[in-house]
């Protein structure tokens, strides 16, 4: 057991690390954005390249922020029955939901995504429009990332759980 938890441990690291960086990059969204209103109302102009640099970093941000969300329990779920229950029974719910949906939905999206995106790759797929972005597949590799990433910090949220079910301290001992 301490082996999965120095994992969860290293999991729950670099899904913060991944959140800094995002982070960041919400930052710039909102520069280009705001650029883009800018250039749109003031000027009264646009670019394709500003509007699908817009929809690349939200893509980006959201794939890539997903494990990192689930790290501090952000992701949307129903309170209306998991708050009131105590940690024990939050955290079978969590192995549950972790063994159910999380991990089956991860890998079918990763299995799914992993041609789309070597195709992708073999051709070098850019923007169709005139002016948009080169480099599309690269956006398009956030899909997989962004899911193992989730993934991953799924392996963490179930190792937690588990310890609870267990009933385990950080320390490894028994609570009662």
């Amino acid at each position: 057991m301490k082996f999965l938890t120095r994992l969860a441990g290293c999991i729950d690291a670099l899904n913060a690390w991944m959140g800094r960086g995002v982070a960041w990059v919400t930052a710039f969204l909102v520069i280009v954005v705001f650029l883009d209103v800018i250039m749109r109302y003031a000027l009264n102009t646009s670019f394709v390249f500003t509007q699908e640099l817009e929809w690349h970093l939200f893509g980006f941000i959201f794939l890539m922020g997903a494990g990192y969300t689930l790290l501090h329990e952000g992701h949307v779920r129903v309170d209306i029955i998991y708050q009131r229950l105590d940690k024990k029974a939050q955290a079978w719910v969590d192995l549950v939901g972790c063994l159910v949906f999380l991990f089956p939905g991860a890998i079918m999206v990763i299995t799914t995504a992993v041609p789309f995106v070597t195709n992708s790759f073999s051709v070098l797929e850019g923007s169709p429009d005139p002016g948009g972005i080169p480099f599309r597949f690269i956006i398009k590799s956030c899909i997989p990332i962004g899911f193992v990433l989730f993934g991953l910090q799924g392996i963490s949220l179930f190792v937690k759980s588990l310890r609870t079910v267990m009933g385990l301290d950080q320390a490894g001992e028994r609570t009662s």
